[in-house]
């Protein structure tokens, strides 16, 4: 069996390939699917299948265009309401990709037309690779809780949940090969483990959603503590079962004057490093670096069909952020502008270590805040500092003072760079971003808090 992981980290998303006897199958591709046709041409398979474990929230996939550039068939389970043809497959059905057998299992629980996908080589000292989708990550399970479950509660679908675990997957030998569609930082989990991969044996010792428990008590403890949901999974999820134009025919940005830009009537995405969009920027831009989980966040804060135009370095980062907001179905890109040859006053948000910080945050009248997740925050956090999470910010913000110095840290500086910008487009006189964030903050020594919560749970 030929075997491949594609690991995309701005949206936690593993997709894969495997090979044998000139065939290929490709599962769960991401939506710019070049990489894919490389890889077949490399090992000399052709194309057979692109299979999609379910249609899925945090992403738009490239099943429709890579099975019209390859003749592959697209497959899913048959209870996914597809608008192109597809193969549908249900529980115990098989397919063939050379000598290897793909053999699938219905199971729901995150949606409700969820598959996962055993696959066994001739080879039988090879372990067998078990692709489990959203239903069981590394460390973690799928949230029941997402839209593309129109019918079901979540209750319902913890329990669909607990009976394709303890059913379907966990009958099988410790030693098989566990390769789940995401690791930690999506938002289908809420503990997802950087590792990228796993075996079953390892995941029954540490995942907490495999320990021994009753249904009940296993749909309480995956319902809850979930993070938001971002309104644009839902519209991904659907024009993942509609189908979504190939890339190369979305329509290119175009570059903007300063004049254009300045009167953007949209979202100015300024792509750059938190420092750099510190010493700099665009009035009114939101600072999404590149650098981070970006497409994550920029469909996560910009709704979906909002103009938009990009502030850049150079040209390569102009094209990397159409790409991605292409994966999250942000298809409205209008137009450009380099930030050397932008001609306005440029506006500054100042940078202040950690150091710095403690000290002027004891002044009279500043604010405090930490963006990071809830779960994040009480677990450890800069004292003093009050927690509005960075995706509920824009609703929340009224618990802040726009005319008080405001000091904004995450873990590492990348989202509170993301924040000031929102503060700032609010109208906030006085706004720093904390460079190094929480962890910076914690290996200086500073004094520190944890909530009664996050200790009992530890």
């Amino acid at each position: 069996m030929k075997f491949k992981q594609f690991y995309l980290g701005c949206l936690a998303h593993a997709s894969y390939y495997i090979g044998s006897d000139g065939e290929a199958a490709i599962i769960d591709p991401q939506r710019d699917v070049q990489q894919y046709i490389d890889e077949a041409e490399a090992n000399g398979d052709k194309i057979k299948y692109v299979i999609e474990t379910h249609s899925h929230a945090d992403f738009v996939s490239g099943h429709i265009e890579l099975a019209e550039k390859t003749g592959a068939e697209i497959v899913f389970g048959h209870r996914a309401n597809t608008q192109f043809p597809t193969h549908k497959v249900a529980d115990g059905d098989t397919l063939s990709v050379g000598s290897v057998e793909l053999k699938f299992l219905e199971t729901p629980g995150h949606t409700p037309e969820g598959i996962t996908i055993v696959a066994r080589s001739e080879d039988e000292q090879e372990p067998i690779k078990m692709f489990t989708g959203d239903t069981l990550f590394i460390g973690d399970v799928g949230r029941p809780d997402l839209i593309g479950s129109k019918g079901f509660t979540a209750e319902e679908m913890g329990g669909m949940l607990y009976d394709s675990l303890h059913e379907k997957i966990l009958p099988y030998p410790d030693e098989t090969e566990i390769y789940p569609a995401h690791g930690a930082g999506s938002l289908c989990g809420k503990s997802l483990s950087k590792e990228t991969w796993s075996t079953l044996g390892e995941q029954r010792k540490f995942n907490y959603a495999l320990k021994p428990m009753s249904k009940d008590e296993f749909i309480k403890v995956v319902a809850s503590d979930q993070p938001e949901v971002p309104a644009y999974f839902p519209l991904s999820a659907a024009q993942n079962l509609s189908g979504s134009s190939s890339l190369e025919d979305l329509e290119k940005p175009r570059q903007l004057t300063t004049r254009e830009i300045d009167n953007f009537d949209g979202v100015v995405i300024d792509v750059r490093q938190n420092t750099e969009y510190g010493a700099g920027h665009v009035l009114n831009s939101i600072n999404i670096g590149l650098g981070g989980q970006f497409a994550s966040w920029a469909g996560t804060l910009i709704t979906i069909g909002t103009p938009v135009a990009i502030v850049a370095e150079n040209q390569e980062q102009v094209d990397e952020c159409f790409m991605r907001l292409a994966r999250v179905g942000i298809e409205t890109v209008k137009g450009y502008s380099l930030i050397a040859d932008y001609e306005s006053e440029k506006k500054v948000v100042e940078q202040v270590s950690v150091d710095d910080v403690r000290r002027l945050t004891e002044s009279k009248g500043a604010q405090f805040v930490d963006v990071r997740r809830p779960a994040e925050h009480n677990n450890g956090h800069a004292a003093g500092t009050v927690n509005l999470p960075l995706d509920r910010l824009t609703r929340e913000i009224d618990q802040l003072d726009a005319a008080k110095p405001t000091y904004v840290i995450c873990q590492s500086g990348y989202r509170s760079s993301v924040a000031t910008s929102m503060l700032e487009n609010a109208g906030f006189d006085s706004v720093f971003n904390v460079t190094g964030g929480t962890k910076a903050w914690m290996d200086a020594g500073l004094d520190t808090e944890v909530t009664a919560t996050a200790c009992a749970a530890s």
